[in-house]
C-alpha cells in the first residue's frame, strides 16, 4: 500500500500538467473548429447573434471576435501552465513517468473543458450553444456526454498508468 501511495504522490505534477494541457487543447479545439472553421457559434452568439442588418452585423461580429480572442487567450494561459508544470516535472528525479498517466490526464483535461464549458456557457449562462437552431439541446447534451465520457476514459487510462 505504501509503494502505491508513493507512486501516486510522485505522479501528481505529471497529472496536473496533463490536465492543464488537456484543458488548453480542448479549448483550442473548440475555438478553432467550432468557432472559426465550422462557425457554428461564437462566444456570445446566443446573446449577441450575428445579424443580416449591416450595422448590427458589424458590431456583433466585432464583439464576438473580441470574446473569441479572449477565450483563446485563456486557452493559451492554460496551455502555458501545463507546459510549465511539465517542465518542473521533468526536473524532478522522483517522478514516476508513464505515458498512460500523462495522456490519460490530457484526456481528462479535454473532457473537463467540454463538460465545464458546456455547463457554464451552454446551460447556466446560455451565451452560446454548440450548434444553435434545430436540435440545439441535443447538441448541447451530446457535448456534455462527450466531456463526461472523455473524463471517464482518461481516468481509466490514467489509473492504468499509476498501476504500472
Amino acid at each position: 500500500m505504501e509503494a502505491k501511495q508513493q507512486i501516486k504522490g510522485n505522479s501528481q505534477l505529471l497529472i496536473a500538467s496533463g490536465i492543464f494541457l488537456g484543458l488548453g487543447f480542448g479549448g483550442f479545439f473548440d475555438g478553432i473548429v467550432l468557432h472559426q472553421i465550422l462557425q457554428w457559434h461564437h462566444m456570445l452568439s446566443n446573446i449577441k447573434p450575428l445579424s443580416t442588418e449591416t450595422n448590427i452585423n458589424v458590431s456583433n461580429i466585432d464583439l464576438n471576435m473580441v470574446w473569441d480572442g479572449l477565450f483563446h487567450a485563456f486557452d493559451f494561459v492554460l496551455t502555458v501552465i501545463g507546459v510549465i508544470l511539465l517542465w518542473f516535472a521533468g526536473k524532478k528525479d522522483d517522478i514516476t513517468w508513464s505515458e498512460n498517466t500523462f495522456f490519460g490526464s490530457i484526456i481528462i483535461g479535454v473532457g473537463l473543458f467540454d463538460f465545464v464549458e458546456g455547463i457554464i456557457d451552454h446551460q447556466i449562462l446560455g451565451i452560446h450553444h454548440v450548434k444553435p437552431g434545430v436540435n440545439q439541446s441535443a447538441w448541447d447534451m451530446g457535448f456534455l456526454a462527450l466531456g463526461a465520457s472523455l473524463i471517464a476514459i482518461g481516468w481509466i487510462v490514467q489509473k492504468k498508468g499509476l498501476r504500472e
